[in-house]
């Protein structure tokens, strides 16, 4: 209610933080020079790929309404946009899943309506952009912004999941299809007779589980035992576009017997044709929608708005999260209020909106950090070390480590105490709690406890918008693409929003038996498999899976399936009032965590600088992020297990505890 009473605050704090960094915006991302171009031209591709994926998606889904040419111009206008007014510049905005969800919807019921139909639909849409404009414009004067909170972890990854999971279906309809007619195709025609189709339909088999397998092989090439670490890297962050460069040049290899129409490729008009052009004055058919339909669009409005809002947020949120220790101030009010306007400029000229997306922005965020200079990390080992073998006390290494920080580091001493309060409150845990046994500091587990530091400016942001916007104008190439290889896209994106995803965590734990969890307690894990018994994990996780088929069924719905966003909405009053009946408070506070909370394994290889077997190792800035990252860009929090931390004091670790009375019954 303290909102309500202060109209505007949120936005005009947000835009006085930002003005005071506008132009320090600019200047850092200008003496950066050439240092901003591999960011730029990874985040590029992150972003361009997708957005041509859906826009193939949506051409389908509208039956050649909507196409690529327009999902890459708003990705691209939206992007220059944002890049030069926004409150945020490490925000990427795109066109993303929910919005083609959304408009495949608005599609399916305009098309075959008196007074709407095809010719109509466009100008439906963008009174559909009007109304959502209006509502994000109250959101943000009304600081809801504010409430984001509500939606905990539960309700973020229930939308994660769903996305991955629709991805899915996306590819394996594209691959069915590609045994099948196009719509509105001549069936006589000679590449659509029933051994061209299956010639068709296992070329495509190949080129997407191809694509598919490939992609996510080279995802993780950083892990890779051969090639050196600049090899290695390269191949990390451009392996996925490089992989649909090399299937579409092997899809021109099979046999000149084939029609030239096999493999089939994205079907969409190039930008300078008329096909393109009709949507930018859609402005002048909005005025032939009647009043009744006009009024009907506050429905759609509605849920579109509340999903931006989400969505937006979430992903803002997660480029800046406290633990890339940014600089300077956010601006969740602010751009929310420019959301809602760049949502009415793409309604006003046809284009499917834009909005915040994930995981392409905190990919922005992390591409941008780099830890603290590796040479700074072996003095640090090398000092802890040294205290170690004096038996000095954890106050004293830790003063230790951090003189050798402030000595070859050039920020003010206030700013070193507060990017080294982790790594104090790690090395001091036994002191502060009082412990007569000294709990002494691992040196070598140091790496999550680096400050990371971020080049915040707005230059890459604008950069990769421009290249996108370039690309409108690449589509003869972007048409050769077989459209088999972007249903392997499809696939890769859903299998690789997994990992660090802890409801999919918890499904597969559903299938580990009891008498198997102490194998999960030797690799890293997430906290809550010590601090939460089986039996509230399993039925946390339950309850999620039942929840998650009701959004997912929602989807399925023909009409009413435009109010698929409406259960997250509920998951709030659910999760604040009938979660915390069925769960203990701390159990719940554990599965839905604020944090992606990791607890090291069994000991292992470290990332030490040097090894008395092997001499000095190569280990890159990027390989340390990657393996403190999550899928979805979200940095781990890296924590002590709780058998060291409960050790003496007489607490039980419900894994180990299971499986000591299943041992005990079987005996």
């Amino acid at each position: 209610m303290e909102s309500l009473k202060s109209p505007f605050k949120g936005v005009v704090n947000d835009i006085r933080g930002r003005a005071k960094c506008y132009k320090d915006d600019w200047t850092c991302g200008f003496r950066s020079g050439i240092g901003l171009l591999a960011p730029t031209t990874y985040i590029f591709f992150a972003s361009a790929l997708p957005v041509i994926a859906f826009g193939e998606q949506l051409n389908r889904d509208t039956d050649g309404r909507l196409s690529t040419v327009e999902t890459l111009a708003s990705t691209a206008i939206c992007g220059i946009i944002h890049s030069i007014f926004g409150g945020q510049p490490l925000l990427i905005v795109g066109v993303a899943e929910p919005t083609i969800i959304m408009y495949t919807y608005l599609y399916n019921f305009a098309k075959d309506r008196d007074g709407l139909g095809q010719e109509l639909f466009l100008a439906w849409a963008g009174w559909v952009c009007v109304w959502t404009a209006l509502l994000l414009f109250l959101l943000a004067i009304f600081n809801a912004a504010s409430i984001i909170n509500r939606f905990t972890r539960v309700a973020e990854e229930l939308f994660g999941m769903l996305i991955a999971v629709l991805f899915i279906q996306e590819a394996v309809k594209g691959m069915v299809k590609e045994f099948e007619v196009p719509k509105n195709e001549n069936s006589t025609s000679e590449q659509y007779q029933f051994h061209w189709l299956y010639v068709n339909g296992l070329l495509g088999v190949i080129f997407t589980f191809g694509l598919l397998y490939t992609a996510l092989k080279s995802r993780r090439a950083r892990s890779w035992l051969y090639g050196t670490g600049w090899l290695r890297s390269f191949i990390a962050d451009y392996g996925v576009p490089f992989m649909v460069v090399v299937w579409t040049a092997m899809s021109f290899g099979v046999p000149r017997k084939l029609p030239s129409e096999i493999p089939r490729r994205l079907v969409t008009p190039l930008a300078w044709e008329s096909a393109s052009l009709h949507h930018w004055t859609v402005i002048k058919d909005m005025g032939k929608v009647s009043p009744t339909y006009i009024f009907a669009a506050f429905i759609p409005a509605l849920m579109v708005a509340g999903l931006y809002f989400f969505d937006h947020s979430v992903a803002s949120g997660m480029a800046q999260q406290k633990e890339f220790n940014l600089k300077k101030p956010s601006a969740y009010h602010y751009d929310i209020l420019l959301l809602g306007f760049m949502t009415l400029l793409c309604g006003l000229i046809g284009l499917p909106p834009s909005n915040g997306v994930l995981p392409q922005s905190p990919m922005h965020t992390k591409s941008l950090a780099v830890l603290k200079g590796l040479m700074i990390r072996r003095k640090m080992v090398k000092s802890a070390k040294e205290s170690i073998k004096k038996k000095a006390s954890n106050t004293e290494i830790y003063g230790k480590i951090q003189a050798v920080f402030v000595e070859m580091d050039s920020s003010p001493v206030t700013c070193v105490e507060k990017e080294l309060e982790s790594l104090k409150e790690i090395i001091l845990k036994g002191e502060d709690k009082g412990d007569n046994k000294k709990d002494t500091f691992d040196p070598e587990k140091i790496d999550a406890h680096l400050p990371v530091r971020v080049n915040e400016q707005r230059v890459s942001n604008l950069l990769q918008a421009l290249f996108v916007g370039a690309s409108v104008f690449a589509m003869p190439i972007i048409k050769k693409i077989p459209t088999s290889v972007l249903w392997g896209y499809f696939a890769y994106m859903a299998i690789d929003s997994l990992p660090g995803n802890q409801f999919w965590e918890r499904i597969l734990l559903l299938f580990v038996t009891p008498r198997r969890w102490y194998k999960l307690l030797e690799g890293d894990h997430a906290s809550f498999v010590e601090s939460v018994p089986i039996r509230y994990i399993i039925f946390f996780t339950i309850f999620q899976c039942v929840y998650f088929l009701v959004c997912f069924g929602m989807t399925w719905i023909p009409t009413a399936g435009i109010l698929f966003p409406l259960p997250f909405f509920v998951l709030i009053l659910v999760r604040k009032y009938i979660l915390p009946k069925l769960f203990n408070p701390h159990h719940l506070s554990e599965l839905d965590r604020a944090e992606y909370e990791e607890i090291a394994g069994a000991p292992r290889l470290s990332f030490s600088m040097e090894s008395p077997s092997f001499g000095s190792r190569e280990v890159s800035d990027s390989e340390i992020l990657d393996e403190l990252t999550t899928s979805r860009g979200e940095l781990k929090v890296r924590t002590v297990s709780f058998r060291e931390e409960r050790h003496g004091q007489g607490l039980q670790i419900y894994p180990d505890e299971i499986v000591c009375e299943n041992e005990s019954s079987e005996s």
